[in-house]
């Protein structure tokens, strides 16, 4: 039976997972310097999690989640997101008693049930910031300072950084009044989800994606004209530390996240791309300062982003945006005879033991065969052991990149290989 992989997954290997590595690379070192240690959840979590901090009303929670029961009829689901677990975690485990803030990234497997395009996928991977503990805007400052120095570090171009407020909760509830009015006006011209989201929740209308939707509320009330005093001059003070830090942004009031938990700050970093489509966001999120007393905690300031590292690498594959370079062995040691076979593998694995990226052969290859191999793996140094090589305690060294060669003692091999003076 010819089993395939689930569409919207996918299988990475060779140099794929090289660009996979480096970027992973960058991110833990850029979280390095912003002192942002790793954490790790489960891939699963108990639905209500979900329901209870992504929102019931949003498509996540109503559409995508993959959700499953166990012998106990207890109801669990795949992950979707990474924020309600690092919240869920930081409660359970009591991080909250540590010197505060407590700032955390994840790199991480999502599922959602979404239809298969480009940098959209069933099974997709997250790399996420979260900063616990504190009401302030400069923490707002800080976590949007680390994913523009993170998309400088990775060498993308063309990338925007939008910045709105939601406001806070007394906010949120006038603003919705007045959205709903509005709406009201509107129904006629809305898809059937959009009628259901003006119900339960009309802020989720905003994010509509249906061109129609759009074109029907694009002169919706926005959420800083219903600010308060407090509000706005979080937001006024979000921008006054952006510009002290010389970090270009533009205040766009259509961006409200498709999440239930923000509150004040949202924010998208957006790039015009091919693969992707015009304006695709790369790296979103906010501040969420609820939701941590949602999941059971007390009110405890709140801030972080999600970025789709498919939609990354895409983004830089399109934009050239870094070059990876494959390793490659600094020698290859091949073999004649029995005697030489062994050998060969003794003085590999040592040289291994020590640091040094070296191949042999495991497949009984002809000599021909072995040099074949050998110029296709890009191996710097080659040398071939044979019974004669382990009588005299003396080989030829090969160059490939200048073609030359010279005669070293087998002993001294470690040291030629690594010479810098060649």
């Amino acid at each position: 039976m010819n089993i395939k992989k689930p569409k919207g997954t996918n299988d990475i290997f060779g140099e794929e997972a090289i660009r996979w590595q480096s970027l992973e690379q960058d991110i833990r070192n850029t979280c390095d310097n912003f002192g942002i240690k790793e954490i790790r959840t489960p891939m699963f979590e108990y639905r209500k999690l979900f329901e209870r901090g992504v929102g019931e009303s949003t498509d996540v929670v109503q559409k995508e989640m993959f959700s499953f029961k166990d012998r106990g009829d207890r109801e669990y689901a795949l992950k979707p997101e990474n924020t309600a677990g690092a919240v869920r975690a930081y409660l359970e485990n009591s991080l909250s008693e540590q010197v505060q803030p407590t700032k955390l990234y994840y790199i991480a497997p999502c599922f959602r049930d979404e239809r298969n395009q480009a940098g959209r996928y069933k099974q997709f991977n997250q790399f996420g910031v979260e900063v616990f503990g504190s009401f302030d805007a400069s923490c707002d400052a800080e976590v949007i300072s680390f994913a523009y120095e993170l998309i400088k570090r990775l060498g993308l171009k063309n990338v925007k950084l939008k910045l709105n407020s939601l406001g806070g909760n007394e906010c949120r509830k006038n603003y919705n009044n007045r959205l709903k009015e509005f709406i009201e006006t509107k129904l006629e011209f809305l898809c059937e989800d959009c009628k259901t989201r003006y119900e339960k929740n009309p802020l989720r209308v905003l994010d509509c994606k249906n061109e129609r939707c759009k074109e029907a509320i694009k002169d919706a009330p926005t959420t800083i004209d219903s600010l308060d005093s407090e509000c706005n001059k979080h937001f006024e003070d979000l921008k006054k530390y952006l510009d002290i830090m010389g970090i270009e942004y533009e205040v766009d009031t259509k961006i409200v996240r498709g999440l239930d938990y923000y509150t004040k700050t949202v924010f998208e970093f957006v790039c015009q791309s091919e693969i992707l489509g015009s304006q695709s966001t790369i790296c979103g999120g906010g501040r969420y300062d609820n939701l941590i007393k949602e999941c059971g905690g007390a009110r405890t300031g709140a801030v972080g982003f999600g970025m789709g590292l498919e939609r990354v690498l895409l983004l830089m594959k399109e934009q050239q945006a870094k070059e990876v370079e494959q390793k490659t062995p600094v020698l290859y040691l091949g073999s004649m005879g029995e005697e030489g076979f062994i050998k060969a593998q003794s003085i590999g694995y040592e040289l291994r033991k020590k640091g040094i990226y070296v191949e042999y052969d495991i497949v009984k290859r002809s000599v021909k065969a072995q040099l074949k191999y050998a110029d296709k793996i890009n191996a710097k140094y080659v040398a071939i052991i044979g019974d004669n090589e382990i009588e005299t305690n003396k080989i030829n060294l090969k160059d490939m990149a200048k073609s030359s060669q010279r005669e070293i003692s087998l002993s001294d091999i470690e040291k030629e290989i690594t010479r810098e003076d060649i």
